[in-house]
Order: structure tokens, then sequence, then C-alpha cells
């Protein structure tokens, strides 16, 4: 009986010992884990929390190229905010913004699925010809912008004398110099850019999918569409996620294509948030009013981002 009491106070004592050791333990872990992780958030911090935080209160002063040499910038409340929002460059910026990013985002999306899906069925020089639709995406957006600027000049331009060539246009097609049409030009020339990105994510992502997943639909019948929409669709639900919130990312933020292509022009008909910001600060340098419309860009991106991760966490639950 003594010798089993001892017993259990010596484990007791000994438990007793191991729970501090486990503690300091877990805290060497615990600081560990974030000496591995500080590099990252310092980073971070420095080079994308300041220029935020900086941007945001700009949007609070009156900050002229006079400030750099003064460093005085006066808060002015919602003065700057009241000025963008009145102006009606602002408001057809945000119309041409949404409407050059959902035509950009369907085309090349349509257009990139499609060749995935085409070159997923391997066939001779497959892999030169997907190298060759790759060079719009490796050429300069800056370059690709001034080529087309050519294609599409209405007197001199390839477009124009080729169509006029087979018949179909009597006169040079104002590409670039009408309103109405200036816009589509930039959506199409930015489709034509975007479309290699497309399919090369979309192209890994049907790589993936099991082929006997597609075997076990056409042998219960299944049609290639109904084979495609029930099938592959699904499967391919994440890497579409992630393609087409990259697109927006990269698309609605955009600014050296539109100045090299139309400077915004004609009639302000082609002018982005993006353009609207650069023509604010470093045009008529009214930094406090670019910093509100940058600052209109980063939140559009952080609702799209906070969707994406809303996205990600329900396929992930689904998987689960």
């Amino acid at each position: 009986m003594s010798t089993f009491a001892s017993t259990a106070q010596a484990a007791k004592t000994s438990g007793t010992s191991a729970a501090p050791a486990r503690a300091r333990s877990g805290t060497r872990r615990g600081l560990l884990r974030w000496l591995f992780v500080a590099p990252a958030l310092a980073y971070m911090a420095l080079f994308f929390g300041y220029p935020l935080i900086r941007n945001i209160v700009m949007s609070f002063q009156h900050y002229t190229p006079k400030t750099y040499f003064t460093g005085e910038a006066p808060f002015n409340g919602l003065d700057n905010w009241r000025a963008v929002f009145a102006d009606e460059l602002f408001a057809g910026s945000l119309w041409h913004t949404a409407l050059f990013t959902l035509g950009s985002l369907l085309g090349q999306f349509t257009i990139g699925l499609a060749l995935a899906v085409f070159f997923s069925r391997r066939f001779r020089l497959s892999g030169f010809v997907r190298a060759i639709l790759l060079l719009p995406w490796l050429v300069p957006m800056v370059v690709s912008a001034v080529v087309w600027r050519r294609i599409l000049d209405q007197d001199h331009g390839m477009l124009n004398s080729a169509l006029h060539a087979v018949g179909l246009t009597e006169g040079g097609v104002p590409w670039l110099n009408s309103p109405g049409v200036a816009v589509l030009s930039a959506i199409l020339v930015n489709i034509w850019i975007g479309i290699p990105f497309n399919m090369v994510i979309l192209y890994g992502g049907l790589q993936e999918i099991p082929r006997e997943l597609h075997e076990a639909a056409s042998l219960d019948g299944a049609s290639p569409w109904r084979t495609f929409r029930s099938v592959t669709l699904p499967m391919l639900r994440p890497v579409v996620t992630v393609v087409l919130v990259l697109g927006f990312m990269s698309t609605v933020k955009i600014l050296d294509l539109i100045l090299a292509l139309t400077s915004g022009g004609p009639a302000d008909s082609t002018q982005t948030l993006g353009t609207v910001t650069y023509q604010l600060s470093f045009l008529q340098l009214d930094f406090g009013q670019g910093a509100v419309v940058g600052n209109v860009l980063i939140l559009i991106s952080a609702v799209f981002a906070v969707l994406y991760l809303r996205a990600n966490r329900a396929d992930f639950g689904k998987g689960k």
C-alpha cells in the first residue's frame, strides 16, 4: 500500500516538474515561429503597409510640389474627396474601368479556356504552337501598345488596309479616334495580351483532372458538352478563381497600355481610374486628389481579394 502511494506521489511530482518544461518548450517553439515570420512581416510593413498608410493620409492633405521643399502639407479634411467625387471625369473613369475590366476578363478567359481545352488534346507541334501563342504575354505591354497603335491607325494602319483590300470598308475605321470605338479597341488589345496567361494557367489545371473521370462520364453516355459542364468545370473551379482574380487585379489598375495606346482619349473616352490617378498626380501635380483615386482603386482591389479568399475557403471546406 505504501509502495503504491509512493509511486503515485513520484508520478505526481514528475508531472508537476514536467509542466514548466513543456511550457518553456512551447514558448521557445512559438518564438522560433515568429522569428521565421518576422522578415516577411517587416518586408510587408515597410514596402506595403507604410505606402498604404501614407497614401491614405495624403488623401486628406493639401499635398503639392511645394510640400517636397517646405515639408508642409496641411490637412484639408474631405476637400480632396469632395473635389474628386464631384468631377465628371472621375465618374466617367469608373464606368470605363468597369467596362474595360469586364470586357477584358470575359474575352481573355473565354478564349484562353477554349485554347487550353484545344491544346489538352496532344497533337504534332502542339508545344511549338503554344510557345508562339505565349509571345503577346512576354512582350512588354508598352511595346505591344505601340505596335497596336500603328496597326489600328486610321489612315495608314495595317488593319484598315487589309479591310479595304478585301472590300469590307471604303474609308478607314477610326479605331482609336472615335470615342465609341476607342474603348472597344483598347479592350481587344488587352484581350490579345492576356490570352496567353489564361491559356497557360487553365491548361495546367486541365492536366490535373484525372482522365478516369472523363472516361467514366463517356461510358455513362454523357455528351462532350455535358462532360465539360459537369466534370471539367467543377474540377477546374479553384484554378478559374485564381485566373479571374489575378486577371482582375492586373486589369483594373492598368495604366501603361492606355497611355501608350490612346493617352486616355479621344474626349476622355478611355480614361480609367489608373490614368486619372496618373493625370491628377503627375500632370496636374495635385497629389492629394491623386491619392484619393488611388485609394478607391485599393478599396476595389481589396473587396475582390476578400471575395477570392472567401471562395478559396469555401472550396477548401468542400474538399474536407
